[in-house]
């Protein structure tokens, strides 16, 4: 939301929408992480983050922290390549489809345990999918749609029946809202369940402190050999940049996970760390909230999309690691238009813009920044200074993360920096997200509603030739953009310095990082 977490290298969210979620952004190169494997096992890994996790239930959960730790717990069916553009099974071992592309048999993986001992079954597998389309708009319930019925014909295969055909459906079972839990939460509410959440996955919970660190531990249960090679993995809250940069050099931490580009620039070849950035599905936006006068007129969004200047963004905040972004969707996922022009930075235009306007003569907006985050002050200067020209009066409210995180999810800001990762191999998750306002966020949190941009989601859904799909994605880029309900800045790679004692860790382009592979040195 996947919106998720910033992360200048989600899952689910904003600088803002901290959110939201998939292949290689440009601008910014992706360093190789071939590092050796063959350190000794064990060892407690940490990882600095910037805000808190919000939740463990990843059927209403929309930020990264909190989706990022819960994919170490609990698995879905499939899950994507490592490349990101593509999906292999997981819980499932394959399926097959019916020749009127409706009916879906998969096959399960047999010797599957939770980590409380509890055989997984396809009794479980209903149940998580069935809770998870149960939130409906509330939730990620929307990326089930399609599906009438579930069965399980017996305790190793299940038949999802599917409204019509629908062409994400293997991707949608990869996302982290479908992963598998066991049946009626073992006996427990879903909301007693979700504070110690049980799962098949490398690791299993162990505490959380919240504001100040959650902690997994090895499940001694799970069901591939040998994994995972740590003991524990340990996440602590530093909101600060200057200090997680700081705990790293000092090897208090293992990770920062949300560094700045001038944290990276900084590190680059000092002795025992290694600082690595990773190909991405990125995109870095500021969300307009329509519910809040005068950003229900499209003059006014257009205006601010025009007045901003990408590549002073990108140079001056990024250090020139990323790309000025063209469209809401981003390079590497399927269906982006390279040639979808968005729009771009024209001052005339903009001035323009906000003559036609409501409020030709100007108005004050706040603009929501995370505090503590260099990178998101640098931008929000830009901006302030930017929308100046235009009549606009920026009012900076840096705001704690996961304070700003709440406020945005809850429509209580008016303008605030937010971004987006894709977490499946298919631009529905992030399209229906932010143009459907039945989509689980109200449109990204921006409560934009264009009924024939909802039409054309939907059609792609629906459709099935590759040709086809790319025809209905490039109008749906192109009229969003007319539509601005959000100002795109840019694409940008995922940044993670890391202590040289890690080994085997890796970021795919939807933003995850699987941690059972990884290891530490003495």
């Amino acid at each position: 939301m996947n919106t998720k977490t910033r992360r200048i290298g989600s899952v689910a969210a904003v600088a803002v929408a901290t959110a939201l979620v998939i292949t290689g952004c440009s601008g910014g190169g992706a360093a190789s992480t071939s590092k050796s494997t063959s350190a000794p096992a064990g060892g407690n890994l940490i990882i600095d983050d910037a805000q808190d996790a919000v939740s463990m239930n990843p059927t209403t959960t929309f930020d990264n922290t909190s989706l990022y730790i819960m994919e170490q717990i609990m698995q879905p069916l499939f899950t994507v390549t490592k490349d990101g553009k593509g999906t292999q099974p997981d819980l499932a071992t394959g399926y097959t489809i019916s020749s009127d592309k409706k009916t879906y048999t998969i096959s399960l993986r047999k010797n599957v345990k939770f980590s409380n001992g509890q055989p997984m079954t396809s009794k479980d597998v209903k149940f998580s999918l069935d809770a998870d389309t149960a939130t409906g708009n509330t939730g990620w319930g929307y990326i089930n749609g399609a599906i009438s019925s579930i069965s399980t014909p017996d305790p190793d295969t299940v038949v999802i029946q599917l409204k019509h055909a629908w062409s994400p459906l293997i991707a949608d079972l990869s996302l982290f809202s479908n992963s598998i839990v066991p049946y009626n939460y073992a006996g427990q509410s879903a909301s007693e369940f979700y504070t110690h959440p049980i799962g098949t996955g490398p690791f299993k919970w162990d505490f959380w402190n919240k504001g100040r660190s959650l902690k997994v531990v090895k499940n001694t249960d799970y069901w591939q050999p040998g994994l995972p090679k740590l003991d524990s993995v340990t996440w602590n809250v530093v909101p600060d940049d200057n200090t997680r940069k700081l705990q790293l050099q000092g090897g208090q931490a293992d990770i920062d996970a949300l560094p700045t580009w001038a944290t990276m620039n900084s590190l680059k070849g000092m002795p025992g760390i290694d600082a690595t950035s990773f190909p991405s599905t990125e995109i870095d936006y500021i969300g307009f909230n329509e519910q809040k006068a005068p950003f229900n007129d499209v003059h006014v969004r257009q205006a601010i999309s025009a007045a901003i200047d990408r590549k002073s963004l990108v140079s001056a905040a990024l250090f020139g690691h990323g790309t000025p972004a063209n469209s809401l969707l981003m390079p590497g996922v399927p269906y982006y238009d390279a040639k979808t022009p968005g729009i771009q930075y024209d001052l005339a235009a903009a001035k323009k813009d906000m003559a036609e306007s409501s409020v030709p003569n100007g108005f004050t907006v706040n603009f929501g920044i995370q505090s503590g985050n260099s990178e998101e002050a640098t931008i929000g200067q830009i901006v302030q200074s930017e929308l100046q020209k235009i009549g606009i009066t920026v009012k900076i409210q840096q705001i704690d993360p996961t304070t700003l995180h709440a406020q945005v999810q809850a429509g209580q800001y008016e303008m605030a920096i937010s971004i987006w990762t894709m977490d499946i191999p298919d631009p529905d998750e992030w399209v229906t997200f932010a143009v459907n306002p039945t989509g689980g966020a109200h449109s990204a949190f921006t409560y934009y509603n264009n009924p024939s941009v909802i039409a054309l989601a939907q059609q792609g859904e629906q459709t099935t030739t590759s040709s086809a799909r790319q025809t209905i994605y490039t109008k749906l880029q192109d009229q969003v953009a007319a539509d601005a309900p959000m100002a795109w800045m840019f694409y940008v790679p995922y940044a993670y310095p890391t202590s040289s004692k890690v080994h085997g860790f890796y970021v795919t382009p939807l933003g995850n990082y699987p941690l059972q592979d990884v290891s530490l040195s003495k």
